[in-house]
């Protein structure tokens, strides 16, 4: 497959910048010549993740609640709306503040980008098809959501973000796009979010057993962070509106990515099951189609070489205390 499309950036507002997506998002935006500002509470965004950032032309950072202002200086030709609590960890600590940044926040950099004329993206999720009775989820399926359960902050928060971003370009004209995010993976993740690679990989290099709930069937399709970032980035530089699924479709059990972490660490941890949480899916396997067919883009990062980059750079931070 030939690369995916690309375009030249000259100002990227970056909302969650500080975040583990974000951050390689902001990288990547600088590599490739465009200035950027990050704007980030740090409420669960690591400023460790942005501080090789800090002295490098072009980039800003903007410490703020999106969900309350967004004060940025310059005029942007793309907003990257990925502020937001994104492991169940943090949303379940923080469920008001999820909710007010999928809401008002996204608001917020809507009326940025309409005003600046600038393209938008919206860092939608997997987790808007909930626990779904399909497999592979294509674009076209509504999903299958508990409205009140604990995941809803997220879950309905994201999917009112989506309807937010959808009514914004139908009334105004805004050039939107929606990215639907699957479980991605790799350096710059907090070994205790809560998600199920960083939690194996710290678990594995401590030597401690890997928690595996439920009896581990439960399937989820993990893509690599650079693999991502080309995803989104690629959808930023096409027209399309979306929503477009961006994830890799090689599915695996809990059981065996636990078993296959333990491998590449070289560990001799063993597995101990715990109880399943509730309305965890019992599949996530994202439909890329569409990204084929309109961006020219596919993960190339297989699960293997990404997870072996992963508990390199985990073994490292470790070194360095």
């Amino acid at each position: 497959m030939s690369s995916p499309i690309s375009r030249k950036w000259e100002h990227a507002v970056v909302t969650g910048g500080a975040g583990f997506v974000g951050s390689h998002l902001c990288k990547a935006l600088l590599d490739a010549g465009a200035a950027v500002t990050c704007v980030d509470d740090l409420s669960t965004g690591r400023p460790e993740n942005i501080a090789p950032l800090l002295d490098r032309p072009g980039f800003t950072l903007v410490q703020a609640n999106v969900a309350e202002e967004l004060p940025v200086n310059r005029r942007p030709d793309l907003v990257l709306h990925f502020a937001s609590p994104a492991s169940p960890a943090d949303y379940l600590r923080l469920p008001l503040h999820t909710m007010d940044t999928g809401s008002a926040g996204t608001r917020n950099a809507l009326t940025l980008a309409h005003e600046s004329e600038a393209r938008f993206v919206l860092a939608s999720t997997s987790e808007v098809y909930g626990d779904p009775q399909q497999n592979p989820q294509d674009e076209r399926y509504w999903g299958n959501v508990n409205p009140v359960g604990p995941r809803s902050v997220y879950d309905e928060a994201k999917r009112f973000g989506e309807a937010l971003t959808t009514a914004h370009a139908e009334t105004y004209g805004t050039d939107t796009c929606i990215v639907r995010l699957f479980n991605t993976y790799g350096p710059g993740m907090r070994g205790h979010d809560g998600r199920a690679v960083p939690t194996f990989v710290r678990q594995a290099l401590a030597g401690e057993p890997l928690t595996v709930t439920g009896d581990g069937r439960q399937t989820r399709s993990l893509c690599y962070v650079d693999d991502t970032v080309s995803g989104i980035l690629a959808a930023a530089a096409h027209g399309l509106r979306g929503p477009v699924n961006i994830g890799n479709p090689s599915e695996i059990s809990m059981l065996a990515l636990a078993r296959l972490v333990v491998a590449l660490a070289g560990s001799s941890s063993e597995v101990r099951y715990i109880e399943r949480p509730v309305d965890d899916p019992a599949v996530r396997c994202p439909d890329i189609t569409l990204a084929r067919d309109k961006l020219g883009w596919e993960p190339r990062v297989g699960a293997e070489e990404g997870l072996r980059r992963t508990i390199d750079w985990f073994r490292a931070e470790a070194a360095r205390g």
